[in-house]
């Protein structure tokens, strides 16, 4: 199936032949409490306190909320207000490493996922912190706990990867198929289905293959080349792309009978199962014209951008910006020393001439972005009604269903911040429906 809108960006997949190289031990690594959707954990060290590798620094502080790791052993330098990737500092933990990189004695081998119960299953993936490794970071286990009014009978594995630039996913099927397949039947088990299906964009073709190779026997997994085209990973997209199944507006994947998760969350799913590991590192592409040396990374979890940039050769004097994850839905960095957390997908360095285009002008109502949106919105309207600080007209828009894609951006003939625009809208919109309801109380 093919869905509405979209676009065919320059890809640049500059580091899709390019092997994972692991990341030698940091001076000092800084790790956020807050890396996920959801409540923060509560911390549960101290300073001076000496740690190992995969211990938990924090505990989680309700349902929707997983622990963060120490990705190193070491000593608690400092707890405090660190900078964060989301512009605001934010709590953090520092840790010195002893350079010994010992594991945490409490972590157990837990064997084979096929002789664990669900239950059992789901708290180990909500002990080692698994998120959605996608760039939501959503928590893994309360994905898998759908509400027994919506039944799931369909697991969806995210492998199309289609945001410009990044290669990480992909590199993750080729390199560690295996683990990826065998999270998928672990979390099969979890929801309690019988089918998954793993979609993968056509330019990634030996993926694919790959996966094919290593799916057990035993599961039903069907694997499908998808259209190369933007946003094809966005998951009510995705979920039409694969199955024809519509999620309503306003809806969630759940509300058609489907999760999704992200292969890189497979993965890690396995692994903290087969190996007890948390969630402590990840795959990264470093990427970009005003990087030296453009690779794909192991990274730890709390690695300081500045530190990752270094290592893949530094920045080419004419940078204009850093953002983690894509351009298309990543976050300009405006500190080098915010560390990378566990939904960094990747580090995108742009040079000055690449940016500098995009100041943005008057909208001139071509019609282009209506055409791109793949959620059936009018984002020139929208653009024009948040410019003008009439946010109280958005809810006819509808612009809580816009995902934020930036599609419409892209084939802005005048350059417009539309995806800045609505990122403000939603929150200006949010906050009127509370003032109508307090007013109403």
């Amino acid at each position: 199936m093919k869905f509405k809108g979209g676009i065919h960006p320059s890809y640049h997949k500059m580091t899709a032949e390019s092997k994972t190289v692991f990341m030698p031990l940091q001076e000092r690594y800084v790790v956020p409490v807050s890396q996920h959707i959801g409540a923060p954990g509560e911390i549960i060290v101290e300073r001076g306190q000496e740690v190992k590798r995969g211990q938990p620094l924090t505990k989680p502080a309700g349902f929707v909320s997983v622990p963060v790791h120490a990705p190193t052993s070491g000593k608690i330098k400092k707890i405090g207000e660190f900078p964060h990737p989301m512009g605001k500092p934010q709590a953090g933990i520092e840790i010195i490493p002893d350079g010994e990189d010992a594991w945490f004695e409490d972590l157990e081998n837990r064997g084979n996922w096929r002789d664990l119960d669900a239950g059992v299953l789901k708290d180990i993936i909500r002990d080692a912190g698994l998120v959605g490794l996608g760039g939501a970071s959503f928590p893994t286990h309360v994905k898998l706990s759908p509400p027994k009014d919506k039944p799931i009978d369909l697991l969806i594995l995210n492998g199309a990867e289609c945001e410009p630039y990044l290669t990480s996913d992909h590199r993750v099927m080729l390199e560690n198929p295996e683990p990826v397949m065998e999270g998928i039947g672990l979390m099969m088990k979890v929801l309690g289905v019988k089918k998954a299906i793993v979609g993968i964009e056509s330019n990634k073709a030996d993926a694919l293959d790959a996966l094919k190779k290593a799916c057990p026997a035993d599961l039903d997994i069907e694997l499908q080349l998808l259209e190369t085209k933007y946003p094809q990973g966005s998951e009510k997209h995705l979920i039409y792309a694969l199955t024809g199944r519509k999620v309503p507006a306003g809806g969630l994947p759940m509300d058609s009978g489907v999760v999704v998760q992200n292969v890189g969350t497979a993965m890690s799913a396995f692994d903290a199962v087969r190996f007890g590991h948390p969630l402590t590192e990840r795959v990264v592409t470093v990427t970009g014209s005003a990087l030296n040396n453009p690779s794909n990374v192991m990274v730890r979890v709390g690695t300081p951008v500045k530190d990752v940039i270094d290592f893949c050769g530094g920045l080419k004097n004419e940078v204009g910006k850093v953002i983690f994850g894509g351009p298309m839905m990543g976050i300009v960095q405006f500190n080098l020393n915010a560390p990378v957390l566990k939904g960094t997908s990747g580090i995108l360095c742009l040079v000055e001439e690449e940016v500098s285009q995009f100041q943005g002008a008057p909208c001139i109502r071509c019609g282009n972005c209506v055409d791109a949106c793949p959620m059936f919105l009018v984002p020139s309207a929208m653009g024009l009604l948040v410019e003008r600080h009439r946010f109280e007209e958005l809810g006819d828009y509808h612009i809580t269903d816009c995902i934020e894609c930036g599609s419409c951006a892209y084939v802005c003939i005048s350059h417009r911040p539309l995806v800045q625009f609505f990122k403000r809208g939603k929150l200006e919109w949010r906050e009127h429906l509370k003032n109508i309801e307090g007013s109403a109380s």
